[in-house]
């Protein structure tokens, strides 16, 4: 795709119907971009309720990763602070055991120029088993516990894995209790680090 300014290109991904015969709904692409973001949240698709309300992460999974994140819904929501950038920004529709895996179409489309504008991303915080292929390339571990795990080697490459705070995930939570213990107050300071340090 032909470089354009980050303006040009949020509104044609806006305008974007490249998947729309796909789709339960007519096109709604739902993120969250600023040239200036410090934090890039990388999930998988909106759901129905943030399709409805064309907002990501409004639910108790938004509320639980705002606290792990350790940051308010304002801080949450302000796009010079965080980007939400799912892999796929249209919801995917819902299939017999959730909703469908996000549209391929829209990551090879847009992905790769869209991050090339976020050049003040610190971190990049990876939800999900699509947002993991894509941004960990070659250096995928094997289960979501294990990338977890390597969350202090992670985090010095600028990248962390959570699993989904979906509350599907509260087994995975039960038992994994080191998880808060240990790897959330790593995230915790290091998202006060980078959002109280002055951009260049």
């Amino acid at each position: 795709m032909e470089e354009c300014t980050f303006a040009e290109l949020e509104s044609k991904i806006l305008a974007c119907t490249t998947c729309a015969r796909f789709l339960p709904h007519k096109p709604k692409p739902i993120l969250q971009i600023h040239p200036q973001s410090k934090i890039l949240i990388a999930g998988q698709a909106p759901g129905q309720r943030a399709h409805d309300a064309n907002l990501p992460f409004d639910d108790p999974s938004g509320d639980r990763l705002r606290d792990w994140l350790g940051v308010s819904k304002e801080t949450f929501y302000n796009p010079t602070k965080i980007a939400l950038v799912p892999m796929g920004f249209c919801f995917p529709g819902a299939g017999k055991s959730g909703d469908l895996a996000p549209r391929k179409e829209c990551a090879e489309k847009w992905r790769d120029p869209l991050l090339r504008q976020l050049t003040h991303v610190k971190l990049t915080v990876i939800l999900g088993a699509y947002a993991q292929a894509y941004h960990l390339e070659t250096n995928r571990k094997t289960t979501l516990t294990e990338q977890v795990k390597a969350s202090k080697a992670w985090l010095e490459q600028g990248k962390i894995v959570l699993p989904h705070p979906s509350p599907r995930n509260n087994r995975w939570l039960a038992q994994n209790r080191w998880f808060e213990e240990e790897i959330l107050p790593l995230l915790k300071a290091r998202i006060v680090q980078i959002l109280t340090t002055p951009s260049a």
